[in-house]
């Protein structure tokens, strides 16, 4: 007989439970790691075993001899106190109230940790550990089980971030209180959000929906705070989480669509595309800038299947990222390295689009190249822009490996694009819709004003002095016409162009930089840095992938918004004629390296030119004193002369406007009160952002409508205008100059927000149209001109301001005779009353009496004496 059954092993606690545990049955419980040590022979031991306990063996009785010096305790440690037994009832509620204390110390315990575990085996705490984590990835986790405090996720236990949200525990945290925001956020009507947005966007079968960030981080602001360190990790999770959640009000919509995608949106901080560094990498973050080229939209790679060529054994799904693909090394059916094909069928694509994002015109610092960064789009994100778009960015800010740069730059160099999770397209109906109700209720008492085209023309570049006509010019162009297409055959545009040419020092690029701060949208150049292609499009190869792109130009850009050409005159002419299609037809025509394509160019043109020679000449037309061409001419609908012409008063007031201008705007007084001796105004100025919002309203919502207009006065005007057109040899009219009479009568009627053009509007734009004309020709053809078309010229003029030219005239012409005759030191100018009034009647005007009661009166040095019936003037000292 062996000493194994010999010498029969005792029968202890430690050797009971052992031997149960190896004749458990299988998968019941863990199997010991070495059983050779406990039920192998005596003499094998293990090294580490000789310096312990020996549990068998000959001498294993003495490991439970009696030890007196130590069978004995401490009698102050121990509790012998009786103590009454406690009901099951008792038990658990106090075992309740420690563990809420725990929950509340940030501590997590069970029973089994404070001793009341009902299991004698020690090996059930690491098993319903394990049991507990199966649940939990499983998702079959009971809500008493998963109560984890806020501090315990925030804690990342010294983990980065990005490896704290890929630990089981904190996923399915992240997991159960994204749920649970989904579900219960509530806004401050009290309707539930996130439950309207994911019903909404299935009912238009779409497969994404917007979270913003401010609920969030009111709601989870540890969820909030861990989205912009772990963007890609977080928003996998959110994703998994949106698409249960929908899946679970919506069992069949996966037929529709196989993944559901959460946009972060309104993230606080906007960074812009210059000032992207190493810090934002792998970051989420948010940015604005105008799309300038974007590729067609391809099908990549998002869950792949090979084929094993040799046996035929499908592997996989390899799921693609961005920088890398993922290739099977090996076939596990019959051990081969390959070849592998993909498996066409069971492959999962989607969507793939990279566009080029540039930063906006208005936000280059000065003497800066306009930065620019690639932007990949996924999914339903393609083609939601175009180039010429100005868009705002919510994506990762990461990096791929790019060979080209290496092998330029002589050491590891990463490109950075930017994957987008939300993409917005900033236009004017998205600023309509920030309008509050309070705004709109403003807009409206505005328009109701009867003065609201003159406050309007005031209120266009405020810091300009006089130049009414051509602030009218400018905001019949900023509100626009309406533009038709009968059919869908022949397009008429609405946009009113617009030519500024004048004497130099007359404000001209002024106009134009204001315009560029008013307009929803505008795109700024000049003619002597661009060129044709700059203004239209181009055609650039893409130096990695080989391909042609079509990159937009200006006139692209500004789509559906003001285009503002300063220096017009200096444009090359091969250059000025890309444009004419551009101005009429409002689209581009591109014929290069196999791309025929035709673009759209719906917007407005804004140009300023010199005359010939540096200063515009009245004893010629406008067509001499101008270097452009007559199909040029003819596309610009009104025609601005600016002359600067010496008048002493004017040239006073001006001067006193322009530094009283320069005291009121300097940086130490800003908060100074507008002094009281300003010029006057006979209207009152619209503050800037109300102005802009009233533009974007009226040009949003206004559709006018041509309903009852006096076809015969417009027939007859024209057919006036083409007979002293042939006679005089000077602008040509054409058939364009009807349509831009009925634009600006759309545009007037815009600027009042009626829906349909009233007889006043068809005035106004015949009085501007007329304007435009004679102001083109000579001087001496203007005055015979100016009294043909005397009563459209004063349709609806303040009279005072026709007044006080009259006057104006008046005392110049006697000022000259009195310093004729007195000498240069005449310091009192009389104008007698008769000869202002014999020449207000042939306008029509009877009664002067109110015209001596207004400021611009007063303010010009004049009064009135009733006695004498005289008009007295004191001669600015400037003048004398």
């Amino acid at each position: 007989m062996s000493e194994r059954e010999s010498s029969p092993i005792p029968e202890t606690p430690e050797v009971n439970r052992r031997r149960s545990a190896m004749t458990s049955p299988v998968g019941e419980f863990e199997p010991f790691e070495d059983e050779e040590e406990i039920l192998g022979d005596h003499t094998i031991h293990n090294e580490e075993e000789e310096d312990g306990e020996e549990l068998f063996g000959d001498n294993m009785e003495n490991d439970y001899r009696p030890m007196p010096e130590l069978d004995r305790y401490d009698p102050n440690l121990l509790d012998e106190e009786d103590y009454s037994d406690m009901d099951i009832d008792e038990r658990q509620a106090a075992e309740a109230e420690m563990r809420r204390r725990d929950r509340a110390m940030g501590i997590h315990r069970d029973d089994r940790e404070l001793g009341f575990d009902q299991s004698d085996d020690e090996d059930e705490i690491p098993r319903a550990k394990r049991r507990a984590a199966e649940k939990a990835a499983t998702g079959e986790v009971e809500e008493e089980e998963m109560i984890e405090s806020i501090e315990n996720l925030e804690d990342t236990k010294g983990h980065s971030t990005k490896e704290w949200v890929s630990m089981l525990g904190p996923r399915t945290e992240i997991s159960n209180r994204f749920k649970s925001f989904l579900r219960t956020f509530v806004d401050e009507k009290g309707q539930y959000t996130y439950r309207d947005r994911i019903r909404r966007m299935c009912e238009q079968n779409k497969s994404s929906f917007v979270v913003s960030y401010p609920d969030l981080t009111y709601k989870e602001h540890v969820l909030a705070y861990f989205l912009p360190e772990a963007p890609f990790q977080m928003l996998e999770i959110f994703d998994k989480v949106a698409k249960e959640l929908v899946l679970s009000i919506f069992p069949t919509y996966e037929r529709v669509t196989s993944e559901i995608h959460v946009r972060i949106s309104e993230l606080p901080l906007i960074e812009e595309l210059r000032t992207f560094r190493k810090l934002h990498l792998n970051q989420l973050v948010r940015t604005l800038g105008v799309v300038t080229a974007t590729t067609g939209v391809l099908p990549q790679l998002s869950v792949i299947k090979y084929d094993c060529v040799k046996c035929g054994y499908v592997l996989g799904p390899f799921v693609q990222s961005q920088n890398a693909e993922v290739r099977p090394g090996s076939c596990p059916e019959c051990q081969s390295a390959g070849p592998f094909s993909i498996n066409m069928e069971q492959t999962l694509y989607r969507n793939y689009q990279k566009i080029t994002l540039q930063e906006s015109p208005g936000r280059i610092p000065a003497g800066r190249i306009p930065r620019s960064k690639d932007v990949i789009l996924l999914s339903d994100l393609c083609d939601l822009c175009k180039p010429g778009d100005e868009i705002e960015v919510t994506g990762t800010y990461t990096n791929n490996y790019d060979g080209s740069l290496n092998t330029d730059q002589g050491f590891p160099v990463f490109a950075t694009v930017i994957i987008a999770n939300h993409v917005v397209v900033k236009d004017s109906k998205q600023v309509v819709d920030s309008l509050t109700d309070e705004d709109v209720a403003t807009i409206m008492k505005l328009s109701k004003d009867p003065k609201i085209f003159d406050r309007i023309c005031a209120s266009m570049a405020p810091s300009i002095y006089g130049h009414d006509f051509t602030k009218r010019a400018l905001a019949l162009s900023l509100f626009g016409g309406e533009s038709k297409n009968p059919g869908e055959k022949h397009k008429v545009r609405g946009d009113i162009n617009l030519l500024m040419c004048g004497d130099p020092g007359t404000a001209k690029s002024q106009f134009l930089k204001y315009i560029e701060k008013i307009a929803p949208r505008a795109v700024f150049t000049t003619g002597q840095g661009a060129s044709a292609v700059g203004l239209t499009a181009y055609v650039r190869k893409n130096p990695i992938s080989r391909e042609y792109t079509l990159e937009a130009g200006a006139l692209v850009l500004a789509d559906q918004g003001v285009c503002l050409i300063d220096e017009f005159d200096k444009m090359n002419d091969q250059d000025r004629t890309s444009i004419h299609e551009a101005m009429e037809q409002q689209s581009i025509s591109i014929s290069k390296a196999g791309i025929i394509t035709s673009l759209q160019a719906r917007c407005t043109v804004i140009a300023a030119a010199n005359p010939i020679g540096g200063r515009y000449d009245p004893s010629m037309t406008f067509s001499e004193n101008v270097n452009l061409s007559e199909p040029i001419l003819s596309r610009f609908d009104i025609l601005c002369v600016i002359k600067d012409e010496f008048d002493p008063m004017q040239d006073q007031q001006l001067a006193m406007f322009v530094v009283k201008s320069h005291i009121k705007h300097h940086p130490s007084n800003a908060d100074v009160i507008e002094d009281s001796q300003d010029i006057p105004k006979q209207v009152e100025d619209i503050p800037q952002d109300l102005l802009r919002k009233y533009i974007v309203y009226s040009k949003e919502n206004i559709r006018p409508k041509l309903t009852n207009i006096d076809e015969d006065k417009i027939a007859k005007m024209y057919a006036t205008l083409r007979q002293e057109s042939a006679a005089t040899g000077s602008l040509p009219i054409t058939v364009r100059h009807i349509e831009s009479v009925i634009r600006m009568a759309e545009a007037c009627a815009r600027i009042h927000l009626r829906e349909n053009v009233q007889e006043s509007d068809v005035g106004m734009a015949i009085r501007m149209m007329l304007e435009s004309f004679i102001e083109a020709q000579k001087f001496s053809v203007m005055k015979k001109m100016r009294t043909t078309f005397q009563k459209y010229l004063s349709f609806q003029k303040d009279h005072s301001e026709l007044l006080f030219f009259i006057l104006r005239q008046l005392t110049l012409d006697q000022l000259a005779y009195v310093r004729c005759k007195e000498g240069p030191t005449a310091t009192h100018v009389e104008v007698m009353e008769r000869d202002l009034i014999e020449r207000a009647k042939q306008l029509d005007i009877l009664n002067l009496k109110p015209f001596y009661e207004t400021e611009l009166f007063k303010k010009n040095g004049f009064s009135y004496d009733s006695k004498r019936k005289v008009i007295l003037q004191i001669v600015p000292e400037a003048a004398v």
